[in-house]
């Protein structure tokens, strides 16, 4: 776990310093409040002593002026300090958040799948505010408030020393209170931190399974289940609200008393001849005053625990190492024939005891189409997710043309390959946009191109702006067959070398099953082809089938091959004959 002062110095170096001359101009800002509000003060001195005692008629005009003066003046500085802190923690948060937003975008597959979209959306949230607020507020304040507090002073000892040693406890006072509310806040934040992250989690699950919802009609326990979890947020805010405003009594308190306390020496001082009446309320004035600041820094412990509370959550994220490594040093892939070998490969997935993957040994011809057959969970798709590296092996070698994965360039890698998955992802955004996602610099003919070999043209023509159609959330607008259509184009547009296809179609009309198998068997043409056989046709279709049980590849062969060798695949294939 990184330490505080590291932390500190960290945000400093990689986001602070970059704004550092903004922030000087700030804190020269800061400067021009302490000034004037200590002017404010000092002003009542000559004002009682001038006007109201000698009823020197000469500064009725010059002292009002002046404090108009000196009010405008802390609230313009005021004003523009803030403004210009407002600026640099925004471009702070934004420079935090793409940070992170760069590492998870580049981050393994293995750490996206280990939490929940909801924790990383909480992370950028509300944990990168609290960091936010560390680093320009926090930062804002200790400059405004810290010379406020000693202009302030300077008014009080220059009135009389004696009242201002007496003023002084207050502020050791104020600070053993603050440092004990931190401790229970650091807990409180942290707390209610994890909270907020359920809470996301829940929401995202509530818009994700909508349907599901309905369907099972469990609005009510959704109902229910969110209600608590929007209580156990509230009720974590609320404790750590109620901890954060509970110097306010204390500080009132303390005040009271020392005000109280400085009254009634003041008292005793006026009748002894040491102090006068313009002196005592130009004090009390100063001292009124820097009440606020001294609040302000009180509580100031609190606000950096929350802020580097935050950053220990995420600066891990921004700090992530890949399991998965790139060298852009390393040479481009050069695939000519498509040949694939997997040489002894044993996988398993983050922690698990479980191997996926048991000494696993793969011949895929280049240029032809190998099948995976097994049951569910046997380690087809891992196959699958091991040849564009989303995971690296444990042991053992893969190599495309007798060049080790591991040893290209990772870029070049995945520029030759195209994954069709039977969970089709689709963004948000319109038809063109989602099939030129595959190549953005593709043109609009190509993009065509593209839909009307995957038989995808004939239903976008129909949609209401075309190619420029909305789909909404991941295609919620197309059914199940224009989705895996889209998703065809998009592979189609990328003229990759090797197809990895995890086909699934059973669910589908049969037209709209002949379409995508006539546009598949068009992508797969003459390519390095690696598919998960649902159907029939594919099984039969295939060069070679792979038959997987358990993570082990128990034999292969052709079709004919190994339903006469095979028990296995025997079953496998009458099953299938089956359903069809």
């Amino acid at each position: 776990m990184i330490n505080d002062i590291n932390i500190i110095k960290r945000l400093y170096k990689d986001y602070t310093s970059k704004h550092l001359k903004k922030i000087i101009i700030a804190v020269v800002f800061s400067f021009l409040v302490a000034g004037s509000t200590s002017g404010i003060a000092y002003l009542l001195d000559p004002a009682i002593e001038k006007i109201f005692i000698e009823k020197d008629k000469t500064l009725i005009y010059l002292i009002p002026i002046l404090i108009i003066v000196a009010f405008f003046t802390k609230g313009m500085s005021l004003y523009l300090a803030k403004i210009i802190m407002i600026s640099v923690s925004q471009e702070l948060k934004a420079d935090v958040q793409k940070d992170m937003l760069k590492s998870l975008i580049s981050s393994d597959t293995n750490f996206i799948d280990s939490a929940h979209t909801g924790k990383f959306i909480s992370n950028l949230t509300n944990d990168v505010n609290m960091l936010v607020n560390l680093i320009s507020v926090a930062l804002l304040n200790v400059f405004k408030d810290t010379m406020s507090l000693i202009g302030l002073m300077a008014v009080m000892f220059y009135q009389n020393w004696k009242l201002s040693i007496l003023a002084i406890i207050m502020i050791p006072l104020a600070s053993f209170v603050a440092r004990a509310l931190a401790k229970r806040m650091i807990k409180a934040t942290e707390q209610s931190m994890v909270q907020s992250g359920i809470f996301t989690t829940r929401l995202v699950e509530i818009f994700k399974n909508h349907k599901l919802i309905k369907i099972f009609q469990r609005e009510d326990h959704e109902k229910l289940r969110s209600s608590k979890d929007l209580d156990g947020l509230k009720d974590k805010v609320i404790k750590m609200m109620v901890i954060f405003n509970r110097n306010t009594p204390i500080m009132e308190t303390l005040t009271g008393i020392m005000i109280a306390a400085l009254i009634f020496y003041s008292g005793i001082l006026i009748e002894n001849g040491e102090l006068k009446i313009n002196n005592f309320f130009s004090f009390l004035a100063a001292m009124m005053l820097a009440y606020q600041p001294v609040k302000s820094l009180a509580g100031l412990n609190i606000a950096i625990n929350q802020g580097i509370t935050g950053a220990k959550r995420v600066l891990p994220i921004v700090d992530l190492v890949n399991d998965v490594k790139d060298d852009p040093n390393l040479p481009d892939i050069n695939i000519k024939n498509g040949n694939i070998i997997f040489n002894e490969i044993n996988f398993k997935y983050g922690n698990d005891e479980k191997k996926v993957l048991k000494s696993a040994n793969l011949n895929i011809e280049g240029g032809k189409m190998t099948a995976l057959v097994g049951l569910s969970g046997a380690g087809k798709s891992t196959i699958l997710n091991l040849i564009p590296r989303f995971y690296d092996p444990n042991s053992g070698s893969i190599e495309i043309d007798n060049q080790s994965i591991h040893k290209v360039n990772l870029y070049s890698l995945r520029r030759n390959i195209s994954l069709v998955s039977q969970e089709t992802t689709l963004f948000d955004d319109t038809v063109k946009n989602n099939i030129a996602y595959a190549n953005l610099e593709a043109s609009n003919e190509e993009i065509m191109l593209a839909a009307k070999n995957s038989y995808a043209d004939e239903f976008i023509q129909k949609l209401p702006n075309g190619y420029e159609t909305i789909i909404g959330e991941n295609g919620v607008r197309l059914s199940g067959g224009e989705k895996q259509r889209l998703s065809i184009a998009r592979a189609m547009l990328k003229k990759s070398s090797v197809i990895l296809l995890d086909e699934a179609t059973s669910s589908l009309d049969s037209d709209t099953e002949e379409k995508i198998q006539n546009a598949i068997t068009l992508l797969t043409k003459n390519k390095t082809t690696v598919v998960i056989a649902h159907r029939l046709s594919t099984i039969l279709n295939a060069n070679i089938i792979y038959v997987v049980k358990e993570g082990e590849i128990v034999t292969s062969g052709s079709h004919e091959e190994l339903l006469q060798n095979s028990e296995i695949y025997k079953n496998f294939y009458e099953k299938q004959l089956k359903k069809g």
